[in-house]
C-alpha cells in the first residue's frame, strides 16, 4: 500500500520519526547515595530482627533452665519492644523511600508531559516524487509554529551551484514560493497556514543557487511533485 498511495507513505514517514525519538525522553540515571543507605538501613533492620529473634529463643531456653518466670517475662518484655521499635524503624524508611519515589516519578511525568506539548503538531503534509513515484521530500506543516520542514528521504543530491526550491501550486494562478531548500537533510521554512490552504499540489524546482529570481515562477525542470493532504477535518 505504501508502494501505490502516497498518504500511507506519509503516515509511516511521520510515525516513524515520531516513534524514534521515544528513547529520548528518557535518560539514564544512577542512584543517589541517599538512596543506597536507605536500603542499608531496610537490611540492617531485618538483620537486626532476625538477630533478636535468634536472641528470644536463646533466652527462652536458658529462663526455662536458670531464670524465674518473672526474669523471663521482663526479657520477653523488652526483646519485644526492641523489635517494635525496629519494625517501626523500617516502616518509617520505606515510607520515606515511597515517598521520594513518588516525587521522583510525578517529576518525569510533568517532564514528559512539557516533552509531547512541545511535539510538533502536523496539519498538512506531503510526499514529493519523482518521475519514477519515488517517494524524495517529506513535507510537513506545523501550526503551532507556522513552520514547514522538509525531510529528505530519497539519494538525490543537487550539485554545489543549484538549488531547490519548493513551490505552492495553487488551483488558479502560477506557483508561489515558499522558499529555497538548502542541503542539510532537514529543513525548516517560515509559513502561515494562508500561504498553504486550498494549495492541492506541492513542486520542487532545480534552480540557480540562491533561488529563481523573485517574482518569477520556476525556471528549472520540476523534479518532485505530490498531493498536499489536510491531516485534520
Amino acid at each position: 500500500m505504501a508502494r501505490e498511495q502516497a498518504p500511507v507513505r506519509a503516515a509511516a514517514l511521520i510515525w516513524q520519526t515520531r516513534l524514534a525519538s521515544i528513547s529520548e525522553l528518557q535518560r539514564e540515571d544512577s542512584p543517589s547515595p541517599e538512596v543506597w543507605k536507605r536500603i542499608e538501613n531496610l537490611v540492617s533492620a531485618e538483620r537486626e530482627q532476625q538477630r533478636m529473634a535468634a536472641a528470644r529463643t536463646d533466652a527462652a531456653t536458658a529462663a526455662s533452665a536458670k531464670d524465674s518466670w518473672w526474669q523471663s517475662l521482663s526479657l520477653w518484655r523488652g526483646l519485644t519492644a526492641a523489635a517494635a521499635l525496629a519494625t517501626v524503624a523500617a516502616i518509617v524508611v520505606g515510607v520515606q523511600r515511597h515517598t521520594e519515589l513518588g516525587i521522583q516519578l510525578g517529576g518525569q511525568i510533568a517532564a514528559l508531559q512539557t516533552r509531547l506539548q512541545a511535539a510538533p503538531q502536523i496539519e498538512y503534509v506531503a510526499v514529493l516524487q519523482d518521475d519514477k513515484a519515488a517517494a524524495s521530500v517529506l513535507v510537513t506543516f506545523d501550526p503551532k509554529t507556522n513552520r514547514l520542514t522538509l525531510k529528505r528521504v530519497g539519494g538525490y543530491q543537487e550539485a554545489s551551484d543549484k538549488s531547490l526550491q519548493l513551490w505552492a501550486v495553487p488551483p488558479a494562478g502560477g506557483p508561489r514560493s515558499l522558499g529555497v531548500m538548502g542541503g542539510e537533510p532537514v529543513m525548516r521554512l517560515p509559513a502561515s497556514e494562508g500561504d498553504i490552504r486550498a494549495v492541492p499540489t506541492l513542486a520542487i524546482s532545480l534552480e540557480p543557487r540562491g533561488g529563481a529570481p523573485a517574482g518569477s515562477g520556476p525556471t528549472g525542470p520540476v523534479l518532485f511533485t505530490g498531493a498536499l493532504l489536510q491531516t485534520t477535518p
